[in-house]
């Protein structure tokens, strides 16, 4: 099951890199000034499950991912992961991500995150450095 799985996963990946891009269009005001742009804007769905095979419940995960300009540019970043019927007793829980870029140089860039889920008592706010190669 695991095989088909990941089977199905690199098709659509296959398959994805292949389409058009997104629907969301990139939006850049006349002098450069203001912009919007699209980076990756996703919905998956998940049947899960656990080594031994048994059954998790499901999983809805948006994801988006935006570069913003306003003078200078941002990144603005979105995850929710929402799970339903992972165990018993646990009937669902979620985890959801807000975060804001700011690229520094080509490969690094300072992020501040706001974290809410509900596997935590309370929210939880990251500032970090991060690099991409």
């Amino acid at each position: 099951m695991r095989k088909l799985v990941l089977l199905v996963c690199i098709g659509g990946i296959l398959l994805s890199a292949s389409a058009m891009a997104g629907v969301i269009p990139t939006l850049e005001s006349p002098d450069g000034k203001f912009g919007f742009y699209p980076v990756s804007n996703e919905v998956s769905l998940y049947k899960n499950f656990d080594d031994g095979g048994d059954e998790r419940g499901e999983t809805i995960q948006l994801v988006l991912i935006n570069s913003f300009k306003l003078g200078t540019e941002f990144t603005l970043e979105f995850t929710a992961d929402y799970n339903f019927g992972m165990a018993p007793g646990l009937d669902r829980d979620h985890y959801v991500e807000f975060g804001v870029v700011k690229p520094i140089t080509s490969i690094l860039s300072v992020n501040v995150q706001r974290i809410v889920s509900s596997f935590e008592d309370e929210s939880i706010n990251q500032f970090g450095v991060r690099l991409s190669f």
